[in-house]
Order: C-alpha cells, then structure tokens, then sequence
C-alpha cells in the first residue's frame, strides 16, 4: 500500500504521537516493574513503527527520520519538564532550538529538488 502526499505526513504524525506515548509509557513503566505502563510502551512503539513505515512510501527516509526524531525530541523534552519535573537548562533549550532549524532546513531543502 502506498501512500502520497498529506496520506503519508497524516501517519507520520501518528508516528510521533505514538512514539511520544511510547517514551512516556516507558518512563511510567519504572523499568518494567509495572504492568500496563509496560504493556503499553510496547503497544505504542509497535504502531509509532508501523506508522513510520507507512509513511516512508512516499516520504524521503532522511526527511521523514528527522522529523520523526526531532520532533519526538522536543515534545518529550517538554513533557519530561512539564509532567515530570526534568529541568532543562538554557544550553539545553538552545540545542533543541538547533533540532528544530535543522528540521526546518532539511524539509526546506528537500522541496528544492
């Protein structure tokens, strides 16, 4: 199955949704001492990944991997501060603003081509 255009952007950005739970669920599983969290964790990752694929039908393997990670590092990085008292630092917050412009630059630079 393939699929163009906003189809293959719709489920990568169910790949970072799910992937975001994932990580989330993986946090709240207290290193697989509790059930469901754990459960869970697997359950997200395997449809963040079959998300992903789907995506890569049509979307470039390098573009949509940095969107899918970049964009998974700045939510949990806010969530991890938000929900979980993870302090982040001023370089820390400075290194995610670089994710975000090389994201912003590799999706710009691809659409050149």
């Amino acid at each position: 199955m393939r699929f163009e255009g906003a189809g293959a952007w719709i489920f990568l950005a169910m790949a970072i949704l799910f992937e975001l739970s994932g990580t989330i669920s993986m946090k709240l599983s207290d290193g697989f001492t509790r059930t469901w969290p754990s459960v869970l964790m697997f359950l997200f990752y395997g449809i963040s990944f079959t998300s992903l694929n789907y995506a890569l039908t049509s979307i470039k393997v390098g573009v949509a991997y940095a969107v899918w990670s970049g964009a998974g590092i700045i939510m949990i990085s806010l969530v991890g501060a938000m929900f979980f008292g993870e302090k982040m630092s001023t370089s820390s917050l400075l290194w995610v603003t670089v994710i975000v412009a090389g994201i912003v630059g590799l999706n710009i630079s691809g659409k050149a081509h």
